[in-house]
């Protein structure tokens, strides 16, 4: 019987697929960016090289205070650039930018994949795993967009996080007004010595969520720091990617 059921299954695996005509294939995370210019480091969401598997990038042009804000010009675009994505065949879509998130519920609604547009969605589970009385420390390009409601179309609570803006830090500058030279061992210290005071004035800090896409490649640097899980656009990532893509197991027993 068991030798049977190994042949159905390789039986199975032979099957013709039919899929829609594509000028390519293999692509199953696709990335919404915003068309900007500056430094974009290994563990940026908009480093290709940040994964160790294929994305699919679709670039999108308004000014990044537009999606800070949750404009609603800007929706549309970001509607078309779901549907394109979807069209050429991935299998899950995210965006590089926490503030995507303004736009969860229409995108979700617009294709027919998993979307999950900010690093925030990620804020119920991170909880989940911490005692009752502790707060997770999210970093944020831009605090006062920072809203109830903005948490909430990610699926999220905003009570169940202590905010902390990095976007006013000198070091960060290049990044938020894209500049072409950064600092990036004067970044990652000012990232550092944040979190730091943070977690000296908030003793109830029990992780740590970078909602910035370009916070991951200090992700490391804050783990070492703090000893802390630090979740990010690319833990969210990771793990979106390992369900649309599943792999069978070898072994034996």
């Amino acid at each position: 019987m068991h030798w049977k059921g190994t042949l159905n299954l390789q039986s199975e695996l032979q099957e013709v697929h039919r899929v829609p005509a594509a000028p390519f294939a293999g692509y199953a995370i696709g990335i919404i960016a915003v068309n900007l210019n500056y430094p974009k480091l290994p563990g940026n969401v908009a480093n290709a090289t940040t994964f160790p598997f294929p994305v699919l990038y679709e670039v999108v042009e308004f000014e990044i205070e537009e999606l800070f804000a949750g404009s609603a010009e800007i929706e549309k675009q970001i509607i078309t650039a779901a549907e394109k994505l979807a069209h050429r065949g991935v299998r899950a879509i995210v965006g590089a930018c926490g503030y995507f998130g303004h736009f969860q519920q229409v995108v979700a609604e617009a294709v027919d994949v998993p979307v999950f547009m900010s690093s925030i969605s990620q804020v119920p589970l991170i909880k989940l795993g911490l005692k009752p009385q502790q707060k997770i420390l999210t970093l944020v390009a831009s605090g006062e967009d920072i809203t109830a409601e903005f948490f909430q179309k990610s699926g999220a609570q905003l009570k169940d996080c202590l905010i902390c803006e990095i976007g006013s830090l000198a070091s960060f500058a290049p990044i938020r007004w894209g500049k072409t030279e950064l600092n990036n061992q004067q970044l990652t210290l000012d990232l550092v010595t944040t979190v730091q005071e943070q977690l000296a004035e908030y003793p109830e800090i029990g992780a740590i969520l970078l909602e910035c896409s370009d916070l991951p490649p200090y992700a490391c640097a804050l783990q070492q720091a703090t000893g802390l899980a630090v979740f990010d656009f690319i833990t969210l990532i990771h793990w979106v990617y390992t369900s649309v893509v599943q792999r069978p197991y070898h072994g034996y027993f």
